[in-house]
């Protein structure tokens, strides 16, 4: 049976953002361990999104020294390209 990964990722998101789901469900299908942050739906109390990325879009995502801000298909590639080979 296959294991959790511990990993540093931490997921800047929202229940309700599908494209945040869809990180979600590619972090548990890769049995990834992570942290998750609910930001406000409001962009302008976004203010750790602002700090960290620049931005206030989601879905967001730290791991590490990288970060990649507002774009789940650049999250996803990199989970693939760093943890998919296991």
């Amino acid at each position: 049976m296959r294991r959790m990964t511990d990993t540093n990722i931490v997921l800047y998101q929202a229940e309700w953002c599908p494209y945040c789901a869809r990180v979600r469900a590619k972090l548990t299908d890769m049995l990834l361990d992570y942290k998750v942050v609910n930001v406000p739906h409001d962009h302008a109390q976004r203010t750790i999104c602002k700090e960290i990325f620049g931005v206030t879009g989601i879905p967001s995502m730290t791991d590490g020294d990288v970060k990649i801000a507002d774009d789940d298909d650049k999250i996803i590639a990199y989970l693939e390209e760093k943890y998919g080979k296991r």
